[in-house]
C-alpha cells in the first residue's frame, strides 16, 4: 500500500452540484496507481468499476453491505450490481458526468473496508 493511496482513503468526499469540470482522461488515469489493481477505468473515463468475486453468496451480500455503508457516510453513491458470488461497483459522478476526486476517495475507502 502506498502512502498516496492512505492519504486518498483518508480524505473525505466533498459535495458535488456540478458546475465543475470532470477529470479528464489523464488526470484519472494519473489516480488509478491509488487504487487496488482490480479497478477499471471506462475507456472514455467516465467511470471507475471493481468487480469482486466470491465462491458464495454471504461475501457478496457483505461488500454490497460495506459499499452501501460507505455511501451513505460519504453521501456519494456508487451504482451496485451483486448476485451469488460476485458484487460489481461503479463510481461516477452524475453531476459531472464523469469522474471527479469523490470517485477515487470513495474507491479507496471500499479498498480500505475490504481489504485488498
Amino acid at each position: 500500500m502506498s502512502d498516496s493511496f492512505c492519504d486518498l482513503a483518508g480524505q473525505t468526499c466533498v459535495p458535488c452540484e456540478g458546475g465543475i469540470p470532470a477529470l479528464t482522461p489523464a488526470e484519472a488515469q494519473a489516480l488509478m496507481p491509488q487504487l487496488h489493481q482490480d479497478w477499471e477505468l471506462a475507456e472514455d473515463a467516465s467511470y471507475i468499476e471493481r468487480d469482486f468475486r466470491f465462491k458464495g453468496f454471504a461475501k457478496a451480500v457483505y461488500t454490497t453491505n460495506a459499499a452501501c455503508f460507505l455511501a451513505d457516510q460519504q453521501n456519494h453513491h456508487p451504482d451496485i450490481r451483486m448476485g451469488w458470488g460476485y458484487c460489481t461497483v461503479r463510481f461516477c459522478t452524475h453531476a459531472v458526468n464523469g469522474l471527479s476526486d469523490n470517485d477515487f476517495i470513495c474507491a479507496a475507502k471500499l479498498d480500505a473496508i475490504v481489504g485488498n
